[in-house]
């Protein structure tokens, strides 16, 4: 849901009392002008239509405001991978890249959230809640990691899992940063977002030492075929076999 449909139903609540939400709301919204950097907590008092000591009611300060909105922010993401990995259903190989997907939805669609999350510069300490949000989000990332490492070809050690997922987390979120999301910080380049995550995920499991060519042979003249032979074992890994 974006942060305009609760906004407006924030406004409305704030007429029976909800400033906290009105407060949220406001300061969603001056992110998504200004970053999270670009307002105080004046600003925020003043866009949700309240004195600026009206805060203080349910804020400590604006750190604590920013926390919260990053919490709220998180818990949204989880939801997000959540359904995207759906258990790694059918295969692990087909949910992953989901999950990819669903990671890069989910910074363009929610800009705000996405800022508050990630560049406010928070530790993600401050709160406790905002830390468990935090984790729950990438503990979606680490389960797809694991089923990945677990797929790793026979006689190749297998990589630890929080390792993958720190890459993958890394690489996901470096390529949302680079054009993914619908601010100033997109860049043109000749292939989507999607794209440019796939193959800098590929790469990395290349050199991890799983097979990832997924491309049909190529056809061949008649006089160079061979004769007809046993069909050939499909290779294991997360782009071999789908287990």
């Amino acid at each position: 849901m974006s942060w305009r449909k609760e906004q407006r139903r924030a406004e409305r609540g704030y007429h029976h009392g909800n400033l906290k939400e009105a407060l949220l709301q406001a300061a969603l919204g001056l992110i998504a002008e200004k970053g999270p950097a670009g307002f105080t907590f004046a600003d925020a008092a003043r866009s949700a239509g309240v004195s600026p000591a009206a805060p203080y009611r349910h804020f400590r300060d604006r750190d604590e405001l920013l926390s919260s909105i990053a919490q709220r922010g998180f818990e949204q993401f989880e939801e997000a991978l959540t359904q995207a990995w759906d258990d790694g259903r059918p295969d692990t190989v087909t949910a992953f890249e989901r999950v990819g997907k669903a990671y890069l939805a989910f910074a363009r669609a929610e800009p705000a959230f996405y800022s508050a999350m990630f560049e406010s510069g928070l530790p993600v300490d401050l709160n406790p809640a905002l830390l468990a949000a935090s984790e729950r989000a990438f503990g979606i990332i680490r389960a797809a990691a694991e089923r990945l490492a677990a797929l790793a070809p026979p006689g190749m050690p297998r990589p630890p899992a929080l390792m993958m997922a720190l890459h993958i987390w890394s690489m996901s979120h470096g390529v949302a940063s680079l054009f993914a999301r619908g601010d100033a910080a997109r860049r043109k380049l000749p292939m989507s977002a999607e794209d440019l995550l796939e193959a800098e995920v590929l790469i990395y499991l290349r050199g991890l030492g799983f097979p990832t060519d997924r491309r049909p042979p190529a056809p061949k003249d008649q006089a160079d075929q061979k004769p007809p032979g046993p069909p050939p074992v499909p290779p294991s890994g997360p782009w071999g076999t789908p287990k």
